[in-house]
């Protein structure tokens, strides 16, 4: 897969693309991306996706951006996994957010992909006010040579009551439902971060954690245990029980919450190094207990119930 930026002077002659912020890559994401490399196969030429350095919301509207749920180089390895040939990043920026979506098409579809035919979902909008809707671009399209499609919103089964989306998913995050945004992702969903030095209470009672520090821009599960698989330096998956959460019996309060994990069957350094963390279950919220003796016997239910959980 090439990844191509608007510092490149490289072009693409001929594509099919779509264009988005795809974060989480999602399965709605998918179905878009895979119609694209049908598409672009069927007519012999490029697959393309265009997406962002930094989520747009960022600029436009920083006080109420969303929580990622991937960043970008997690997004491109989704992009390459799915067998797109080329992503086009945009640097995007204020003068970005300020350009008119005529001067999109013609300097980025045309001028730089070669546009021949462009999918995105039936809500999708670009440039200045937002003003590139479906509609524009299909009217751009019938007066400069390519075709539009903007293609109906999936939902993840017959059940569900919304189409899938990232703000859906980061909507049962915040629920706990960490199944329910596995079915909107089509994987787990993960959080990746370095191990860092904790305060080793864990240890000291006999349920030694890999802590994971958090972001403040990403999304995360709501507070509370969960069965999980942890891949470890050795690139062994391995299950675990995770606590997020602010530690309410060792602590009256706390400035932020923590990712705790307790590696189940692995007794190896994982301090500085890179965690990646898969949610599979909620286990149960996060509560006080009184006593080490009653935390330590629910900390094996919760390792028990880790075990039935991912067999």
């Amino acid at each position: 897969m090439k990844i191509l930026t608007d510092s490149d002077d490289e072009h693409i002659d001929r594509s099919v693309f779509t264009i988005g912020a795809f974060d989480g890559v999602h399965v709605g994401h998918q179905t878009v991306i895979s119609e694209v490399i049908r598409r672009a196969e069927a007519r012999g030429v490029c697959s393309a996706v265009v997406t962002f350095d930094v989520h747009p919301a960022t600029v436009v509207r920083p006080d109420s951006a969303p929580k990622l749920l991937t960043r970008l180089p997690r997004k491109l390895e989704l992009l390459e996994a799915l067998g797109v040939d080329v992503v086009f990043v945009i640097e995007f920026n204020e003068e970005r957010a300020n350009t008119s979506a005529e001067r999109v098409v013609d300097e980025l579809f045309l001028g730089r992909l070669g546009a021949e035919e462009i999918l995105v979902g039936e809500d999708f909008n670009f440039g200045k006010g937002r003003e590139g809707t479906v509609d524009f671009l299909s009217a751009q399209g019938a007066s400069k040579g390519f075709t539009v499609e903007g293609l109906e919103l999936i939902r993840s089964d017959a059940q569900a009551t919304e189409p899938v989306s990232s703000t859906a998913i980061r909507r049962a995050l915040v629920g706990g439902d960490v199944a329910g945004a596995a079915k909107m992702l089509g994987r787990p969903f993960e959080i990746r971060g370095t191990v860092v030095q904790g305060d080793q209470r864990g240890r000291t009672i006999g349920f030694p954690t890999a802590n994971v520090a958090l972001a403040n821009d990403m999304a995360r599960p709501a507070n509370g245990v969960y069965a999980a698989r942890y891949r470890t330096p050795d690139g062994v998956v391995r299950p675990a029980a995770v606590n997020v959460g602010v530690r309410p019996t060792f602590y009256e309060s706390a400035d932020a919450a923590v990712l705790e994990a307790h590696v189940l069957d692995f007794d190896g350094d994982l301090y500085d190094q890179v965690a990646e963390v898969q949610f599979c279950s909620f286990l149960r919220s996060e509560r006080r207990f009184n006593g080490i003796d009653e935390l330590k016997a629910q900390l094996e239910q919760d390792i028990a119930d880790t075990r039935v959980a991912l067999c």
